[in-house]
Parts: structure tokens; C-alpha cells; sequence
């Protein structure tokens, strides 16, 4: 058995598979050359989450974690496409442009170019691509990267653009954590080292309305790639941030930040640091800090980077405050050694 699957990418083309029977979505869309977001096709990570707009299929949720998609999420018809196996025609929405899902997943290699410790808990580094003009990406899209002489990889957003020659990353410094401890300890200017991608469905969509961008730790990285990406591009409607981390050393690249506030009457920002022993003229989370008419009465797109419970606080302020934003994206990260 074969069945018709329409594709509704958000920038409104329409693509179609055919899926046969037994097989996931994610899988048959790979096989015909349509990258639709997906990364670890365990049911884990949530990448591939989609909406089935019309249709029916199996999707055992034994084999997916909540924290990928809840129970109400599954019971409203969202998925997760690597589980997806349709039982008949279907349409599916799925939350990237055509333009994102034509970029097919490759291996760059490069040598590292640059590794600066920003504070105690936040690392720096480059890497001069091979290729750069064929590294393509979306601002906020992320690359699982290869520890140098081992097989495992880390996933990390950029913080550079994609017409940059260098693709740079700002990480968080776990301690005894593999990547951690080679970019703090191992790491030599001009070795060898590679990464795989572009993965996500969080970038940038065109600024159509006034936009918020909430930032948690090294979640600023993605925001600092979508900035850079507006310098080149302009930005017609107000965006607003507010970057939170849990101490005062954990607050890095401010100084990208308050350029683009100097030279672009179109952003602002403030910080905030969750610690009581913090020093910080604001104090407490983002949820804490941001101002009434940044939300524009409900007609804003969110943005929203940074740890779980973070993503998952925000998520219950905005419902507890009955606030129904026109678009909230968000990307949720646990570090690798937890």
C-alpha cells in the first residue's frame, strides 16, 4: 500500500511524497529529497514535530518521550514524523519555509579557528569552513559537531550568519563535560574538526509585526545570528529581548548586543539575572521583565531559546496570563552530560 502525503511548508509551497506502508514520514521524506526538520529519529528530541492537518496513521507513543510531544499535543494532532506512519492520505503542516527543507543535511569540515572562554561557564569558538559557500542555513538553525578523535557529537546553534566565513558557536563550559574539556583543554588552533547539518525549525521568519525574542544561557547563541542577519537585512517593525541567566559571570556577548541597540533604532534589550546574590540592577527571570506593550496586545511573534525549564515556565505564563501570541517559536536544550 502507498499513500499521497502533502507537505505545507509555512511559506505556503506545497510539496508531495508518497509513503509506503510500515513506512514513517520522516523516512519517506528523506528518501524523495525533502529535508523536513529532523534529527535524532528516536522520538526524543522533538525536531520533527509537525501537524497532521487531515488523515490517519499509527504512532505508537511507547516509543516517544513526552518532553518531544505531550499528550494534549498528540491528542490536537501534532506529531513527531519520524514515528508517523500514515494508515491513509494525509496533509501535513510542517513548521519550516520550503527554502529550510531543500537544504539537505551534509558533513563540513574545517579546522578550528578560534576558542576564547567568555566567562566560567561559557566558551567561544570558530571554525574556517572548507567550503563556506556551501554551508547554507537559516539564522537560529543548529549542527551536530564531532568531538575531535571520538564518534560523538554536540549540537549547538550558530551564532554567526551563513555568509560568514567562519561558522562560530557560543557553548556552555560543563565541567568534565568531552567537548567541554577538549575546547578548554585539548583544543589546537588549526586542527582538524567537522559538523553535520543545518538541523531545526527555529529561525527566523520574515518580521512581519512587532517581535520578542527571550533568551536563557548560551540560548543567546541563535539570537546573535538572527541579529547579525537583520543588520544586513533591516527590520521594519520594533524587536525587543530579554536575555536571563542564573549568575552575573553567566551574562555574555553584551557587547554584540548593545551595538546592534546603538546602531539600530529598531532593537532593544535588557538583562536579567535570576541569582539573589547577584549584583545585576534586574533581578529574577525574563517572565519578570518584560514590558506590557513588548507584547503588543497579543499581535507579536515570540521567540524563546534556552534550558527546559525555562521554555517550560514561559510556556505556563503566557497561559496563565491569557496571552495568545501570533506566532511562539521556541528551542529547549539539556546539556549533553545530564
Amino acid at each position: 500500500m502507498e499513500y499521497n502525503i502533502a507537505l505545507q511548508f509555512e511559506d505556503g509551497v506545497t510539496g508531495f511524497i508518497k509513503c509506503d506502508d510500515g513506512e514513517t514520514v520522516a523516512e519517506a521524506a528523506y528518501r524523495q529529497k525533502f529535508n523536513i526538520p529532523v534529527d535524532c529519529l528516536d522520538g526524543a528530541c522533538g525536531t520533527c514535530r509537525c501537524h497532521c492537518e487531515s488523515g490517519s496513521y499509527d504512532m505508537d507513543a511507547d516509543l516517544y518521550i513526552e518532553d518531544a510531544l505531550s499528550e494534549d499535543e498528540a491528542e490536537e494532532g501534532f506529531v513527531l514524523t519520524c514515528q508517523m506512519m500514515p494508515t491513509s492520505d494525509c496533509v501535513i503542516k510542517v513548521p519550516s519555509s520550503s527554502e529550510a527543507c531543500k537544504v539537505g543535511k551534509a558533513t563540513f569540515k574545517g579546522k578550528l579557528a578560534a576558542v576564547t572562554t567568555l566567562s566560567e561557564s561559557t566558551i567561544h569558538f570558530g571554525i574556517d569552513v572548507e567550503n563556506p559557500d556551501a554551508l547554507v542555513f537559516l539564522p537560529g538553525q543548529y549542527v551536530n559537531v564531532t568531538i575531535p578523535n571520538t564518534d560523538e557529537t554536540r549540537s549547538y546553534s550558530f551564532s554567526s550568519i551563513p555568509s560568514a566565513h567562519q561558522a562560530e558557536f557560543v557553548v556552555r563550559n560543563i565541567p568534565n563535560g568531552k567537548m567541554s574539556s577538549f575546547l578548554s583543554q585539548n583544543a589546537t588552533i588549526g586542527q582538524d574538526i567537522e559538523f553535520e547539518g543545518p538541523f531545526g525549525s527555529f529561525y527566523l521568519r520574515p518580521v512581519v509585526r512587532p517581535t520578542l525574542f527571550l533568551a536563557g544561557g548560551t540560548g543567546i547563541a541563535p539570537f546573535l545570528s538572527m541579529l547579525k542577519s537583520l543588520e544586513v537585512s533591516g527590520a521594519h517593525h520594533p524587536i525587543n529581548m530579554v536575555y536571563g541567566v542564573t549568575h552575573d559571570f553567566d551574562l555574555v556577548e553584551t557587547q554584540k548586543l548593545d551595538e546592534v541597540k546603538q546602531n539600530h533604532p529598531w532593537f532593544n534589550y535588557h538583562s536579567c539575572v535570576a541569582s539573589e546574590d547577584s549584583s545585576h540592577d534586574k533581578k529574577g527571570y525574563v517572565t519578570h521583565h518584560i514590558k506590557d506593550d513588548w507584547l503588543n496586545n497579543g499581535e507579536v511573534d515570540i521567540y524563546l531559546c534556552g534550558p527546559l525549564a525555562m521554555v517550560d515556565a514561559v510556556q505556563n505564563w503566557l497561559e496563565s496570563n491569557n496571552i495568545q501570541p501570533s506566532n511562539f517559536y521556541y528551542e529547549k536544550f539539556t546539556p549533553s552530560e545530564q
